[in-house]
């Protein structure tokens, strides 16, 4: 169960910690380039049975790298920030115009940034799944291995369309997902060559957005065999999310509710489902 956008806000970074606390979340994973950055850290520090991971952002966000070594990722428009929109990354991975030496050069400054606060970064994954693409996750790869992570996010997510049914508004993502499934046998490649660990898969990342108890249950439900990672996005609809750009504001709270329900810890124990860490992985 991990909770992405660590460090994003005051407010996400509290209902993270409320949800590891009081709730169903195992892992997190750090932004490093975040406004709540010093904050999370000192939270992260303060438990020492959850996982930290490093949630490399390659867009929607600044590079901690200096423009001039991250080119193909940055807007020159905006001067030093990176392109918005995962769609537009996408065409640009997808085209060749991504250069891999350029994504390992930010994620290693990314994980570097959360190892010199104190943290035993367990795994990677980043910010929209970038590293779907091979061109981001070649560089991110060897970024992982040059600063000893041994594994990484399993982006793709295995989902029938009976469960896109269960919820008005999941078709969109659902269709997207099926569309980018065509990856899967590389990524699985990849990670395998450079010897990282992942899991199986993701669940969740069609719903996200749209989580409610209903949707937490048919997940449980159709959970196949295996270690699967469970993504989240927990957090406060505050004054300071207000300032961020993101389309999950209510709805971070609406998962807070729910992962530290007991309705979503009876939801696993009934499937003998085990919560695990990234550390066990």
């Amino acid at each position: 169960m991990n909770a992405d956008d660590f460090g994003l806000t005051r407010g996400v970074n509290r209902a993270i910690v409320e949800a590891r606390t009081h709730g169903i979340v195992t892992s997190a994973t750090l932004m490093a380039n975040s406004v709540a950055f010093d904050e999370a850290v000192q939270f992260a520090k303060a438990d020492t049975g959850w996982s930290i991971g490093c949630h490399v952002v390659l867009l929607d966000g600044q590079p901690l790298c200096e423009a001039s070594r991250v080119c193909s990722l940055i807007e020159t428009k905006n001067g030093h920030a990176f392109r918005d929109g995962v769609a537009g990354f996408a065409v640009r991975a997808l085209t060749g115009r991504i250069d891999s030496e350029q994504v390992e050069a930010e994620t290693t400054e990314q994980i570097r940034k959360l190892q010199s606060n104190g943290l035993a970064v367990s795994h990677v994954d980043t910010h929209k799944h970038t590293h779907m693409f091979p061109a981001a996750l070649e560089g991110i790869l060897r970024a992982a291995r040059t600063r000893g992570i041994t594994a990484i996010r399993n982006p793709f997510e295995v989902v029938a369309a009976n469960f896109a049914r269960a919820q008005r508004g999941l078709w969109k993502r659902y269709a997207q997902v099926k569309t980018l499934r065509g990856l899967a046998g590389g990524f699985r490649r990849a990670v395998a060559k450079a010897g990282l660990r992942t899991p199986d898969g993701t669940l969740g990342i069609v719903a996200t957005g749209h989580l409610n108890a209903n949707l937490f249950q048919n997940i449980a439900d159709h959970m196949p065999e295996g270690t699967w990672e469970f993504v989240c996005h927990p957090g406060y609809s505050d004054a300071d999310l207000d300032g961020i750009r993101t389309r999950l504001r209510r709805q971070r709270e609406e998962e807070l509710v729910l992962l530290t329900s007991a309705e979503a810890r009876q939801a696993l124990e009934s499937r003998g489902i085990e919560l695990i860490s990234y550390k066990q992985l």
